[in-house]
Order: structure tokens, then sequence, then C-alpha cells
């Protein structure tokens, strides 16, 4: 079959999207740039200046960062960051921590000036760590999204700048290539051994923690209730399996997971419903590459128009990219993956994202729900149809509408939650 006009784009797409992050990926964003500042500065530092935007704060306030005896929030990702982080590692920056290092991140926070500000101006994404100690100040700047180092600087002067400066699409391959048109024709033709390895190690990253957190004692335990309340179909492991990766991961759980968007929870929930729905079918790999690639190219699309951060919760958009994966597998194309995307937006767009926590698992659980009503809805004959609501005709025009959505009316709303979960 000849290949699509994007198809080597799409490869790369992949390849930059579905990489591996232990723990949640904006506390982790802060220990690599901590990690970065103390390989800089040359020692351990005696004070510390964490520089985040609001969106960063939100997602780090509640969450567990892994590595660290179960600490939380802004100044713990930045303590482990600078005691035990590995920079090279990205955002497994935090893997190979010791238990003495796990003591000493207590020590250092008692011991070390730490102070959190609030970045000024409108960037959604913003993290700079400036560590000081012996006379001597280091600092890293990453932006736009999580492993983007702009700018590292040594006692004032620049030691380095990226090329690109800050912008997310000069440093990588261009999203607006994407459409869930060409999505489909591209997994028909997917030559499977160009993304084997990237697709291989996000079924195993992500069904490992899922079955973590089957087992109970994460979080909220949102799919081991899902699972025992609602029973065994197919539909429900898939949201079971889903909501108990998140249950593990936002719990502080040292297992890896392979990320879609920037996002663990998201990569977790574009692919474990697929993965559910291939072993309850009996497909072979090759058909759970091609489902998988739709569902989280379908992701990534959706959320090009949004941002990596925003008030508008990522699941939805994950949700509806793994039940268009179902869909494929399933046997349906274009007309049947449109469709699906489209009503799963009609449906859930409104949920928020009030930050990185045990909740999120239950709005994954929700997500996943909706995307796969979408889907069985136009399987049965009935959709939501132009003119209602945020619906237009063509999913681009929907998808367009969704991303304006989050993009320009949600600005506000997102100032209101980090007023509401900072207390002002």
């Amino acid at each position: 079959m000849e290949k699509t006009p994007h198809y080597d784009s799409y490869v790369k797409i992949l390849e930059e999207e579905l990489i591996p992050a232990m723990g949640c990926t904006e506390p982790i964003a802060i220990a690599l740039a901590a990690a970065k500042a103390r390989e800089t500065l040359g020692s351990m530092p005696l004070a510390c200046r964490v520089e985040v935007s609001g969106n960063i704060i939100k997602n780090v306030k509640a969450v567990t960062v892994p590595n660290t005896g179960g600490l939380k929030g802004i100044e713990a990702a930045a303590a482990a960051g600078i005691v035990a982080g590995k920079a090279e590692l990205e955002l497994e920056v935090l893997s190979q921590v010791t238990a003495e290092e796990i003591a000493a991140m207590a020590e250092f926070l008692k011991d070390c000036e730490m102070t959190v500000v609030p970045a000024l101006g409108d960037r959604v994404f913003y993290i700079c760590v400036t560590a000081e100690g012996g006379g001597h100040s280091a600092s890293c700047e990453i932006v736009d999204y999580h492993t983007n180092i702009t700018c590292i600087q040594k006692d004032g002067k620049v030691v380095f700048q990226s090329q690109g400066g800050s912008g997310e699409k000069q440093e990588q391959t261009d999203r607006s290539v994407l459409s869930v048109e060409e999505i489909i024709r591209f997994a028909d033709c997917l030559d499977t051994a160009d993304v084997a390895e990237v697709i291989r190690r996000q079924v195993a990253y992500n069904s490992a923690i899922s079955a973590e957190g089957l087992k109970g004692g994460w979080g909220a335990e949102v799919g081991k209730t899902i699972r025992d309340v609602y029973g065994d179909d197919v539909a429900v492991r898939a949201k079971a399996a889903a909501a108990a990766g998140s249950d593990a991961r936002m719990s502080g759980c040292e297992l890896p997971v392979v990320i879609v968007s920037g996002s663990g929870n998201q990569g977790m929930t574009t692919s474990l419903p697929v993965i559910e729905y291939a072993r309850d079918m009996g497909v072979d790999e090759d058909a759970l590459i091609r489902a998988l690639v739709v569902a989280d190219l379908v992701t990534i699309h959706q959320k090009t128009g949004i941002g990596r951060l925003s008030a508008f919760c990522g699941a939805v958009s994950a949700g509806c990219g793994a039940a268009s994966g179902v869909a494929y597998l399933k046997g349906g194309r274009y007309r049947e993956v449109a469709h699906t995307i489209a009503n799963a937006l009609a449906i859930c767009s409104g949920m928020i994202c009030d930050g990185a926590k045990p909740s999120c698992a239950a709005k994954i659980a929700a997500a996943v729900d909706a995307g796969l009503m979408g889907y069985h809805m136009f399987m049965s004959g009935h959709q939501f149809v132009d003119g209602e609501g945020i619906i237009k005709k063509g999913v681009e025009n929907t998808i367009g509408n969704v991303g304006r959505l989050a993009r320009e009316g949600m600005r506000r709303t997102d100032e209101e939650i980090l007023h509401i979960m900072v207390g002002q």
C-alpha cells in the first residue's frame, strides 16, 4: 500500500511523544531542572529558588514524587532533583535513587533555604530552578514542554541556550500535519516495524503499572473499585485498567510509564483500554500496534490545539483517542472513528483539570466511558450533529472548536482553579 504524504513525520511524532517517564511529569520536570542546576553549580547548594508558572503549581501541589519516601510538592521535587537526580536520564531523572539519597532529601529540605516563586507573564509552562552555594549560582530554565531546556546559566553567564529559543514547534516535528483521515490511512499502510519498538514499550510499561494499581493500596483505588463493583465486562476492564495506572502513578509508584502529549495519565488513558480490548478479541500484535497508533495520534492531534497544560482535562482527549483505537480495532475506519470522536467530545468536554492528584483516576474512567459510549452510539445509529453545542459538521471542525474552548475560553477558568487551590 502506498505511504501517506506525511508518513515519516507521523513516525517521528510517535517517537517524540511516546517516551518513558517515572512519576507525574510536572514534578519530574522540576526535578530535571534542579538536577541540571546542581550539576552546573558543581556542588550542593545552600539555597534554591524555584520559579514556576501557575499550571506547574497546580500539577505539582498534591502529587507524590516517586523515590522520595512519600514527599509531595514543588520543594520535594526540587530537593529530589538536587540530591539524587541524574539529568541525563531526562524524565527518568529520579529512576536511580538510593535509600541513602532518600534520607538525604529530608535533611536537605531542613537545611536548604528553599523559595518558590510564581512566574510572571502568561506562559502556561515555565520552570526555572536557581541553585546557590559557595559564592556561586546556577540556573536551568525549561519552557513549553517537559524536556525543553532553553537556557542554563552560571554566575549570570549563559553556558547553554537552545538554538530554537523557547518554541516547541521549532524543536519538534510539526503537529499541524495531523488529521483524523490521514491518521487512519497511516495506520492502514504502516510498516509496523517502523514503530514496533516504541509501541511495545508503551504496552509493557503501561500494562505493568496498571497491574500494580489493580492490586490495590494506591490512591483512592478507583481502578480496583470499578472491577469490584461493576464486574468483568471488557468495557469495565478497559476503564479499570486506565484508572488503576493513574491510581498507582499519582501516589508515587516507582514504575515508569510511556507518556502521550507530555502526560503519563494521558499515555495510560490512551493505550490501556485498547490493549484490554485487543486481549479480549485475541488479535495479533500487528493489529494491536495499528490500533494503538490510531489512539496515540488522535490524542496528540486533539492536544495540539489545546496545549500541553490547560484547564481542560487531558483525559478527555485521551479517552477519545482510546475509543478511536478500539473502533479501529473492531474494523472501523474514518467514518466510525470521526463520529466516535465527535460523540465523545459532546459528552464530557467540560471536565476541568484541577491538578495532578488521586482523583485523576476517576476522571480517566469517566473519559474512557464517554469515548466508548461515543463509539457504541454511532454503531447503534445515533450521533450528535452540527449545531448542537460545540459540535460542527466535520470532525476537524469539532476538534478545532474544542481546542479553542480549552485554549482561549478556559483561560480565566484556569486562573480561578489555581486561586481556589492555593486559597486566594
